[in-house]
């Protein structure tokens, strides 16, 4: 094994492709890296949209994480049965959600379930549903700090909102949640001075909020690239998810961060068309292809080479003449996805790596729209 790269098989003809890899020991040291930035596991809420496995899960509750963020029911159920026991659907519910939530809840009595809201008719949606069915929905207003994709304008009255909140019977607002994933300068300090600037009034909020005689709102925010900065502040917890599996897109961007990468894509030369052109079987059924053609895929043990064009079954490379004469068809291929999210959700199952061998399978389980609520 010591002349092997930390990411190839030994046995590599044994798996079939495309194939996703983990390697548990990266993961292992992600989650250490993400407690020690923290400061500790108590502070963190991590996304598990990234990962969507039990597995993973685990790994965090054996670190002493114990709280996570969600986006969808079938995330919220598998965190349900792994063990977690305190989830935040990151999530405004219309009302065929609540009620699987509802559903959820009711499976789980134990567990502590929040999700998100940014206007009255949602609340009072919420409120008269958990009325019928005599419980109280936790909730956290969802603030827009500069992303413009969900969240009550951070200019608004977010404290008045708060207290209307408080005077509803079936309700209980817990804080706020910022998800600021518009902010991705790649030089530290900027991003910092983006980030400070953009939260300061949700500060201001949550002291007005204060003022009004609650208790002290949480605050829970942030993604991968604004991690570390709102870490500085204790009075924050911090939510990133790219950061257990890490990718291509964020480690060309923040190079600041310790993140090692934790899923690798094997794929294969299926055939050599032309002089200079192979082609391998990881089409975009296979990697996430929401982005350009030049950034799907980082091919980790080839040199000089170009994507040239993606289907759904194939990939098309430009490689220089030295790589044309080494690489013969039924090669493996490495490469590290530039969006590791939607690119795990392709998968019903990873392949686990240990010291070069696959040891066992995990399933992907929250790659479905539902599991069972």
């Amino acid at each position: 094994m010591s002349n092997q790269s930390w990411y190839t098989l030994s046995h590599p003809n044994q798996t079939d492709s495309p194939a996703l890899l983990v390697y548990p020991d990266r993961i292992h040291h992600n989650i250490r890296e993400m407690i020690r930035i923290a400061g500790s596991p108590d502070r963190l809420v991590p996304h598990v949209k990234t990962h969507k496995m039990s597995e993973v899960i685990k790994m965090h509750l054996e670190a002493g994480i114990r709280r996570f963020k969600c986006a969808t029911i079938a995330e919220a159920e598998m965190l349900a049965t792994s063990g977690a026991k305190n989830i935040l659907l990151a999530y405004q519910l219309n009302e065929s959600k609540a009620l699987r939530f509802i559903q959820l809840i009711k499976r789980f009595p134990l567990i502590q379930f929040a999700s998100l809201v940014d206007n009255m008719d949602s609340a009072q949606m919420l409120q008269a549903l958990f009325a019928e069915n005599n419980l109280n929905a936790t909730v956290y207003i969802d603030v827009d700090d500069g992303m413009h994709r969900t969240g009550m304008p951070v200019e608004k009255n977010i404290a008045g909102f708060y207290q209307q909140l408080a005077g509803m019977s079936h309700l209980h607002c817990a804080g706020l949640h910022v998800y600021d994933g518009h902010i991705r300068d790649q030089d530290f300090e900027q991003r910092k001075i983006h980030c400070d600037n953009n939260f300061k009034p949700v500060m201001e909020s949550a002291g007005k909020i204060l003022s009004l005689g609650f208790p002290k709102p949480e605050i829970i925010a942030g993604g991968s690239p604004t991690f570390p900065i709102h870490a500085l502040n204790p009075e924050i917890l911090c939510s990133p998810g790219t950061t257990v599996l890490w990718d291509r897109g964020d480690g060309d961007l923040l190079k600041d961060l310790p993140f090692l990468h934790a899923a690798v894509l094997l794929t294969r030369i299926i055939s050599k068309p032309a002089e200079g052109r192979i082609t391998t079987d990881l089409g975009h059924k296979s990697v996430a292809a929401e982005n350009p053609i030049n950034k799907r895929i980082f091919f980790l043990n080839i040199d000089n080479y170009e994507v040239i064009s993606e289907s759904e079954e194939h990939l098309v490379v430009e490689v220089s003449a030295e790589e044309w004469d080494r690489l013969k068809i039924g090669d493996v291929l490495y490469g590290v996805p530039y969006h590791v999210c939607p690119t795990v959700a392709l998968y019903d199952e990873v392949q686990v790596i240990d010291n070069g061998d696959v040891i066992t399978q995990w399933n992907v389980e929250a790659r479905k729209k539902k599991i069972s609520v």
